[in-house]
């Protein structure tokens, strides 16, 4: 969320830079300002009408001590008719920051100024892609096929638990589930990040936080009796550790890393993109997170672009990574870097990680501050997939499929304790 104080000197630069993002909304920002300065007169006249309380607070004790009972009176009544407009006042109050926080909510962040301005995946510019792509023999089959053949993910099975969308990992698929996630956490770990198992559960206030709500509230499952949402992403727990915190400038930067359970409802998804494990309502996945001073979160943005990007040279996974567009992008993303998976027996990109910079969208959401020798000033969000583990088990089956089974990359046999499935 922006600070109404950044939009007010920086209207123009604002609109311009949303423009990138195809926001044209630009009565929202004038409605936030306006609402802005009600709220400010509001809080003037409040603050006057307090001070005067005050005043006939102190002369009544005076006027009684001195004898002057019925100017004392008269004093009493002037303070009941204050504390009645005090009581207006406030609500008023309370109701235009209301406003002006859904106002805030509903403007997306303005996009670095290197992010190039487009509408589809078509207008994302590569930054590397590589050249060698596997090639697969004729009977070479996707990964469903597969599945199925080895008896290692059932999808009908999860259609008949719960519903489509919900695989059921059997045999050598559930132990490579296993070994991915225990491979993914240990080089997390070794990377510097600390290891936290959070909840899948989060309130309200969390979703808020990191820019669910209310922009991705028809993605997420909510159990309403409770008003708590199953997590699309571990990024939502992660960084919610710290909302309401000010943190030393010292512990900056705090790197964080989580395995959970992630559920997307994926709502309108249909066709190619949602066959077997290329778009599923749950799946596996390692989040890394960095709280980072705000004049080092781009230098971290690339830091982190370069981790994921090892990993995925450690499993052998042919890619390519791509900066979104403008159009492309979510609300909250200042920049964001998308790592896609080549599939050999699909003949298409799959993607399996995304890294971004929220700069202080999210910690003015969260009021996640640092302080060093000044006064608290947000600071930067950034968190990334390390990694997404359906498309990476969809990648790894296909690409390495023989016609004596499947081979597991060299850094996972460790893992898995066996080279073939």
């Amino acid at each position: 969320m922006l600070q109404i104080s950044e939009l007010r000197d920086n209207k123009e630069n604002i609109i311009q830079r949303l423009s990138i993002k195809n926001f044209t909304d630009t009565a929202i920002i004038d409605s936030a300002l306006e609402i802005d300065d009600k709220r400010k007169q509001t809080q003037f006249e409040l603050d006057n009408l307090l001070a005067e309380s005050n005043k006939f607070a102190k002369e009544i004790g005076e006027l009684f001590k001195s004898g002057e009972t019925d100017k004392a009176n008269e004093a009493k009544n002037k303070t009941t008719e204050l504390k009645e407009q005090t009581k207006e006042l406030n609500e008023l109050l309370s109701n235009l920051e209301i406003d002006l926080k859904e106002k805030l909510s509903n403007i997306p962040n303005p996009p670095h100024s290197s992010v190039k301005a487009g509408k589809t995946e078509e207008d994302n510019e590569i930054v590397y892609e590589q050249d060698a792509l596997p090639q697969l023999d004729a009977n070479a089959k996707p990964h469903w096929e597969l599945a199925k053949d080895y008896d290692i993910i059932d999808f009908d099975l999860g259609s008949k638990i719960t519903g489509a969308g919900f695989p059921v990992f059997k045999g050598k698929g559930a132990q490579l589930q296993r070994a991915l996630v225990n491979f993914l956490l240990d080089n997390a770990r070794e990377a510097g990040y600390t290891e936290i198992q959070p909840p899948v559960l989060v309130n309200e206030e969390s979703a808020y936080g990191t820019g669910q709500l209310p922009d991705k509230e028809g993605q997420m499952y909510h159990l309403q009796e409770d008003n708590l949402y199953l997590i699309p992403t571990s990024e939502v727990p992660l960084t919610n550790l710290y909302r309401n915190d000010i943190v030393k400038e010292s512990d900056l930067p705090i790197k964080i890393t989580g395995y959970t359970p992630c559920f997307r409802r994926e709502a309108g998804s249909y066709g190619k993109d949602v066959k077997g494990l290329n778009r599923v309502h749950q799946f596996d996945k390692i989040e890394i997170v960095q709280i980072v001073h705000p004049e080092k979160s781009y230098e971290v943005l690339e830091e982190m672009k370069n981790y994921v990007e090892s990993v995925v040279k450690k499993l052998e996974l042919p890619y390519r990574i791509l900066k979104l567009c403008g159009g492309e992008m979510s609300v909250a993303n200042a920049m964001c870097y998308d790592f896609e998976a080549y599939s050999a027996a699909q003949k298409r990109w799959l993607e399996i990680s995304s890294v971004s910079n929220f700069e202080a969208y999210q910690s003015n959401r969260l009021k996640l501050r640092f302080k060093g020798d000044g006064k608290p000033q947000l600071a930067h969000t950034l968190n990334g997939s390390a990694l997404g583990m359906a498309r990476v088990v969809a990648t790894l089956l296909e690409n390495n499929q023989t016609n004596d089974g499947i081979n597991i990359p060299e850094a996972l046999r460790p893992y898995t304790g066996f080279d073939k499935i």
